[in-house]
């Protein structure tokens, strides 16, 4: 049976942007921002290492990833977690990884050193506490946020 629901498949491919947790050799973590995760299957995430020297230093050392996948207006989103291997250059695995990149639109091809498959083990929400009262609706976090990030980027939010 599937681990990634439709929902958690749909946040992915709309998002792209994953937060990826790895322990680095000393027992220290290691937080990075991906903006190139992707589905590969029903059980599978990936993400380009374009510039992840440390990410990659981990899982090659066999850490466990944690990957969230959070829409930043909804503030709902994913946790994923479990074993990722390092598929380089040249791989069938790799070659497919970027062909999947491209159907999503990625231009970053040329980029990409290794593609990192996650298996996903555990899958679990992130909802943000705005909703543990029931009075906020979806549309008023989402009206709320875009309100925040179009003063922050001085544009209009209507």
């Amino acid at each position: 049976m599937a681990i990634l629901t439709e929902d958690m498949k749909r946040v992915v491919r709309e998002q792209r942007l994953g937060f990826y947790a790895t322990v680095c050799e000393d027992g220290s973590p290691n937080l990075s921002p991906k903006g190139s995760t992707f589905l590969l299957d029903d059980d599978h995430l990936l993400f380009a290492d374009i510039r992840s020297p440390q990410t990659v230093a981990n899982i090659r050392r066999g850490s466990i990833v944690e990957v969230n996948v959070v829409d930043p207006f909804v503030r709902k989103g994913y946790r994923f977690k479990g074993p990722a291997v390092v598929h380089e250059r040249g791989t069938s695995v790799w070659a497919e990884g970027l062909e999947r990149m491209r159907e999503a639109g990625s231009t970053q091809g040329d980029r990409v050193n290794a593609v990192v498959v996650i298996e996903v083990r555990e899958a679990r929400a992130l909802v943000s506490p705005v909703y543990d009262d029931g009075m906020a609706t979806e549309a008023e976090v989402i009206q709320t946020f875009q309100a925040r990030f179009a003063r922050l980027h001085g544009t209009s939010s209507s």
